[in-house]
């Protein structure tokens, strides 16, 4: 078994106990279980999503197609995998149990240490590459290191003016905001252009990747509006996703040239992952326009069933889709697989029924029109379904290692 096959298998592993956790948390909503917090829980699954899952995939994918071979063998790469899952189990067992506190904050910390060393590897072993999808992939991990600032300033700020305060909640905003669209969707971008050999239109992309800087810079306005009233705060937000819009037309642009090649190339699953992460890209571009009408961004906070929404659009369409569309393209998952083709489609089904679910419960809050009638139990089931897929894709894993080494 190669040692990437541990990694992904470790990583999917993290990414089904955040699923648990999340499901728990449904669970919730229907049975009281007064023996679990609720809030330690919702910490727990944020972290186990965001640190274990996301940040360790995009981890093992970066050392595959971006270190060369004779440095990414190297085992430092291994162990700093390996201790930063380390930190992910802590926090797994931490938080549940005792919310921000000693040990949590502990395993966290490591962590932002521990990507550091990350950060300072990828710099230094891939820096001859000058590539269109090299020079997004350093701009994510520059995007990385500014949003663990935001992680430094909490201590201070709640030392000082304590939890409710405005600098707080800013804080743990500008630190949410890189790294979703910062280090996250720029490093998922660049691993999804590579995956194009680099056969793209130099221009546009210069245009594409300066308009997507700048777009990312400027909405960081659009969460501090929520803690500090100020009307230039929301125009630089409405340049921000104007800006965001261009740079996705350049992006558009920039592909379509090779996309009928590249189609060609994909079987029936990474086509359908790819077209679920694309949708969900465009739906999310859609959804940050509407912000700059003035009532839509007040209630895209206030409505918690937007706010889950917008976040699962993000980690499970466009952050998730895009990873598993690379995985399969590449055989690193087996395509060829059944259990991974039930897997794929409970996961699919999963997410899109419980976004529906969502986004359709808000807007019938924002019109006052009440509940949809088993709405808990419903959301239940088909958050099922996202565990039931990745129980189903961990057994395909397992069973391409056994035929790897009975082979």
């Amino acid at each position: 078994m190669s040692l990437q096959k541990s990694w992904i298998l470790c990583c999917f592993f993290n990414f089904l106990i955040a699923c648990l956790f999340g499901l728990l948390m449904r669970l919730m909503y229907l049975f009281p279980l007064n023996f679990i917090n609720y809030s330690f829980l919702l910490h727990a699954h944020s972290h186990v999503a965001m640190l274990g899952w996301v940040y360790l995939i995009v981890y093992v994918l970066i050392v595959h197609f971006f270190i060369p071979k004779e440095k990414s063998q190297k085992s430092i790469y291994n162990r700093l995998f390996w201790l930063t899952e380390f930190s992910v189990i802590g926090m797994m067992i931490a938080f549940p149990i005792q919310g921000y506190a000693l040990f949590s904050i502990f395993f966290s910390t490591m962590h932002i240490v521990l990507s550091y060393v990350f950060c300072r590897l990828v710099w230094k072993d891939s820096l001859k590459d000058k590539s269109p999808s090299h020079q997004l992939l350093l701009s994510s991990v520059l995007f990385m290191i500014l949003s663990t600032l935001g992680v430094w300033c909490l201590g201070p700020a709640v030392s000082t003016l304590g939890k409710q305060s405005a600098v707080y909640q800013i804080a743990i905003q500008f630190f949410l905001h890189f790294q979703f669209n910062g280090w996250f969707i720029a490093a998922v971008l660049a691993l999804f252009l590579k995956q194009f050999q680099d056969k793209i239109n130099e221009m546009k992309f210069q245009r594409f990747y300066f308009l997507l800087i700048i777009s990312t810079i400027l909405t960081v306005s659009f969460p501090i509006r929520w803690y500090i009233e100020n009307d230039l705060l929301s125009c630089i937000n409405g340049l921000g996703v104007l800006i965001q819009l261009g740079a996705f037309i350049y992006f558009y642009k920039m592909l379509q040239p090779q996309w009928s090649h590249f189609k060609s190339t994909l079987d029936k699953a990474a086509k359908t992952v790819y077209g679920l992460a694309l949708c969900s890209l465009f739906l999310k571009i859609a959804i940050q326009l509407l912000t700059i009408i003035p009532d839509l961004a007040e209630v895209s906070h206030q409505i918690r069933n937007f706010v889950i929404g917008f976040i699962h659009l993000t980690t499970l369409g466009i952050i998730t889709g895009f990873l598993f569309g690379i995985l399969l393209q590449n055989k690193i998952l087996a395509a060829h697989s059944k259990t991974l083709k039930i897997g794929t489609v409970c996961f699919i089904l999963g997410y899109l029924a419980t976004e529906v679910l969502l986004f359709f419960q808000g807007s019938l809050l924002y019109f006052e029109k009440g509940m949809i009638s088993g709405y808990y139990h419903s959301i239940f089931v088909f958050s099922a379904l996202l565990v039931l897929g990745l129980l189903l894709i961990m057994v395909s894993i397992i069973n391409k290692k056994q035929e790897s080494t009975h082979s």
